[in-house]
């Protein structure tokens, strides 16, 4: 209860002030000369202003309002290490218990996990979770984490003692791998460099000598190193495939060691080639001559080599020398000294004619043995007894002709194998779900039985385009001469371009093309596994989560040779993926956690706010929870064994009663009187 004077005049203030001069300035003239009634007329006057300015006794009743203390707990990944999850549950549990026995308490308790940014973000969570509260109402603030917090501000945000309950051990010593300096772009077949550093945190004597690197890109072995410890070291590498390449840098485990993540980083390296090169050796000039080498041309990354058989070299006829080929074949420099140099051989509408010695054959079929890619675009050529497979490269060709050459219009048509190939998968207009092709047709096909590979397309009821692989390489066969008439728009024409495009790269081993691959991404905290199989059903996949966790997931098809499987990304770090034959990496969140730059337990990060605002620090494992008292505002807050929150005294009125010490009538009533007396006195 409150009790509190005040005035509240019946006139304006300036008329009080008036009404007030003109009393007493004739009131104390007359108390000046001591005039015969003086005293009671200045009385009277008196009476009239506290009449005027209107007392009042104001009487209020409130009640305390309760003090806001904020309970953070650090959730965070590295809290899962050890014993320290245990015992934040516990030391929550305390604190909330001995809080609201102090009585008059308002506990706000928030929990705050590792952040998208990949760190731990406790003071966010603070001025969140005190955001409606204002600031003389705050008594205090708990944190109950490892000390080690990413987001801490200059000044404290809310006002009242920092408590800092740490729930590591003291001495706590881990080992830490960081990348300094990688690239995010490389050239394919050319050494990347980075700068790495291996670090034992917490060791006085700076831990052992050296330690043991393993490098993996996406999943596979890649190289290991071993290198000293405690100092910066550069590592060269060469990355396998073009495309974007996830490098995973790994060093063995420490003399003691706190976590392993710690352990482990990522990279990834996008890479590309440099200069593809490839050699178009055209049998003869035709229409679609010209197709292939405007697709190869176009593309600026490739290096192409066309040449084109006029004439055989041992035809003698009176040929103007203006007509003739300026250039010599260079036979033995593009098919021995520098075949190994060639990405792809194209050979369209090429027959043997002499030009080739027999052995050059047998080089070109070791040259795909080694990882070479040969693509054969036939015409008439290859139903001819100087067809390429009567050749040493014909072991290697997965389509023997007939002889026969079909000439009678046909569209081509995806087959089964086709739809489910990334080469012809979803071509714009093909043929699904019992619809024709929206395509052009073609008029010449060579028939061929498939002995060996894929046959994608048919066409007139044969072999139109079959793929194969033999030993590290790849063979293509595309048994017509008519794709041009596509690239003209005969009849609507078709993907003539993006098919070659497909087939060429599929032939250079584009990742993108390969029909047995399994890929794996997280966004918006989703897993999305696709596994790409020609088989007709797709193996399950077992997912490994950063923390450790495997989950075996079924896969489900989409899309014909499309499998995915999905699960919820609920850990920031490296998912690992793998079939039993596949392996794949996906990162969700940042690739390399500032949760993890350093995991033992310090009160370091929080001490400078931690003292300037009278809070303490306490170790759970050594001191447990700290038993809990009030004190005033600005007093020490913290000692042995205990912690303090302040005193906020915060009072909310909750009724209010007014009441006039000057009764009007009787006030005016006694005012009358005396100046009635005074008035008889002077009378007398």
């Amino acid at each position: 209860m409150g009790l509190d004077f005040i005035f509240e005049p019946l006139v304006p203030d300036a008329a009080f002030a008036l009404i007030a001069l003109t009393l007493a300035i004739p009131c104390g003239l007359a108390l000046w000369r001591r005039a015969r009634g003086a005293i009671t007329r200045s009385c009277a006057a008196l009476v009239a202003l506290l009449l005027i300015a209107n007392p009042l006794m104001i009487e209020s009743e409130g009640k305390r309002l309760p003090d806001v203390v904020a309970i953070v707990v650090d959730t965070s990944a590295s809290q899962d290490i050890g014993e320290r999850a245990a015992r934040t549950r516990e030391a929550r549990a305390a604190l909330e218990t001995a809080l609201q026995r102090l009585g008059q308490v308002d506990v706000r308790v928030v929990e705050s996990g590792t952040a998208s940014s990949g760190g731990t973000q406790l003071f966010s969570a603070l001025t969140q979770a005190t955001a409606d509260v204002p600031p003389e109402r705050m008594a205090g603030t708990f944190f109950i984490t490892d000390g080690q917090v990413h987001d801490v501000p200059g000044a404290m945000p809310v006002p009242g003692p920092l408590h800092v309950l740490l729930s590591g051990e003291r001495g706590e010593r881990d080992r830490k791998l960081t990348i300094e300096e990688a690239p995010r772009f490389a050239i394919a077949d050319e050494p990347v460099s980075l700068r790495l550093r291996v670090d034992d945190l917490g060791s006085e004597d700076g831990g052992v000598a050296s330690a043991r690197i393993t490098l993996t890109v996406d999943g596979e072995p890649l190289a290991s190193a071993t290198i000293p410890v405690g100092q910066s070291q550069p590592l060269s590498f060469t990355l396998p495939h073009p495309g974007e390449n996830v490098v995973e840098i790994e060093v063995e485990a420490g003399p003691d060691e706190l976590t392993l993540y710690n352990n482990r980083a990522v990279i990834a390296v996008n890479v590309i080639r440099d200069r593809l090169r490839v050699l178009l050796v055209s049998g003869e000039p035709h229409p679609g001559e010209r197709t292939w080498r405007d697709l190869l041309k176009a593309d600026p990354s490739v290096d192409l080599v066309h040449f084109t058989i006029l004439r055989p070299p041992e035809k003698q006829d009176a040929t103007p020398i203006e007509e003739l080929s300026l250039i010599a074949f260079p036979t033995r420099e593009l098919f021995v000294d520098k075949l190994d140099q060639f990405d792809l051989v194209i050979f369209d509408r090429y027959q043997q004619r002499g030009i080739l010695p027999f052995e050059y054959y047998t080089n070109l079929a070791n040259y795909v043995r080694d990882g070479g890619a040969i693509l054969v675009a036939a015409g008439t050529d290859y139903a001819s007894p100087m067809s390429l497979y009567l050749t040493d490269l014909g072991f290697l060709l997965p389509a023997r002709p007939t002889g026969e050459v079909v000439e009678q219009g046909f569209k081509p048509e995806v087959t089964s194998d086709g739809a489910r190939h990334p080469v012809t998968q979803a071509l714009p207009g093909a043929n699904q779900n019992g619809r024709e092709a929206q395509w052009g047709r073609w008029f010449r096909e060579v028939v061929t039985e498939a002995t060996s590979g894929r046959t994608l397309m048919a066409g007139a009821g044969h072999p139109l385009l079959v793929l194969d692989r033999a030993g590290e390489g790849r063979v293509a066969m595309l048994l017509s001469d008519h794709a041009w008439l596509w690239t003209r728009g005969f009849e609507g024409g078709g993907p003539q371009a993006e098919l070659l495009r497909r087939l060429a790269h599929w032939l250079m081993k584009e990742p993108d093309l390969e029909e047995e691959r399994l890929t794996a991404s997280a966004a918006a905290g989703v897993l999305t596994i696709r596994r790409h199989s020609m088989e007709p059903a797709a193996p399950q996949v077992t997912v490994t989560s950063p923390s450790g966790v495997e989950t075996v997931l079924p896969t489900e098809e989409r899309a014909p040779g499309i499998y995915e499987a999905t699960m919820a990304a609920t850990e920031l770090g490296l998912y690992r993926i793998t079939d039993g034959t596949l392996t794949a990496v996906a990162a969700s969140g940042p690739l390399n956690l500032e949760e993890y730059d350093d995991v033992r337990t310090s009160g370091e990060p929080l001490a400078a706010l931690r003292e300037a605002s009278n809070g303490g620090e306490f170790w759970l494992p050594e001191d447990g929870v700290p038993s809990l008292r009030r004190v005033e505002r600005g007093r020490r807050a913290a000692g042995n064994g205990w912690a303090a929150i302040n005193e906020t005294n915060n009072i909310v009125t909750t009724s209010m009663r007014q009441t006039p010490l000057m009764n009007p009538w009787a006030s005016l009533a006694l005012a009358l009187g005396l100046w009635f007396f005074a008035w008889r006195r002077e009378g007398r």
